[in-house]
């Protein structure tokens, strides 16, 4: 499961890292040391019209075309790999809207008897990473239309697997073209993106527990503390 993550990195830097052309509109985002479902964050996906990638702001969770409510995406902030394009949920927009969600690094909890301590777990390099993801677009009874994403999450690798039996998939910059549909791939190709990262390319340290609470959001949540 991926459900609390971190994104301080400024939107200069995300443009740069995920190569989104200069003229490009860039939206505004927030530093955002504690992000939950349910909040907008930034996604690239790649805009087939303009065949250029475009950096947008999306909520996370992600909401079917047909779902009636829009609670339903609180049940989809994650979509497991396996058996991700037969789930009605996800199938749709496995085939046609797939997308990045960039993260500086992402929140786990690991049991301690009674207790859980979490964890920030993030690249080796401390450098920006792209979280394997999918996106839709939903209108509201209303008719207001609300695009949402949910992030692909896969078995954990030797480091995730002390933390939580899922993680999220990682996908390193030469896979960007394909997950995106900048170059074509069939449904086993695009599965096969979603393995575990390597181990020896993440770190993990542990937090205050202060992550928590979606009310504490700041630079201190990432602090290494002795576990």
């Amino acid at each position: 499961m991926c459900g609390r993550a971190r994104l301080s990195s400024d939107v200069s830097e995300i443009k740069l890292a995920f190569s989104i052309p200069p003229e490009r509109p860039t939206p505004n985002i927030p530093a955002n040391w504690n992000a939950a479902p349910t909040e907008d964050l930034p996604i690239i996906r790649y805009d087939t019209r303009a065949g250029q990638r475009s950096l947008d702001v999306m909520r996370w969770g992600l909401v079917p075309f047909w779902a009636k409510d829009i609670k339903v995406g609180f049940a989809n902030i994650n979509a497991k790999a396996e058996g991700i394009d037969s789930r009605p949920a996800f199938r749709e927009a496995f085939n046609r809207r797939r997308c990045l969600v960039p993260l500086d690094c992402f929140y786990e909890w690991k049991k301690l008897g009674k207790d859980r301590q979490p964890y920030a777990v993030g690249l080796a390099t401390r450098r920006l990473m792209a979280l394997a993801g999918l996106w839709e677009n939903w209108r509201s009874p209303a008719g207001e239309w609300v695009r949402s994403f949910a992030i692909v999450t896969t078995t954990p690798n030797e480091l995730c697997a002390e933390l939580h039996n899922r993680m999220p998939v990682v996908l390193k910059p030469e896979t960007w073209p394909v997950w995106l549909g900048e170059e074509p791939a069939d449904i086993p190709s695009l599965k096969a993106l979603l393995a575990p990262f390597p181990s020896d390319e993440m770190t993990c340290w542990p937090v205050s527990a202060r992550v928590g609470n979606v009310k504490n959001n700041d630079p201190s949540l990432i602090e290494r503390i002795a576990a």
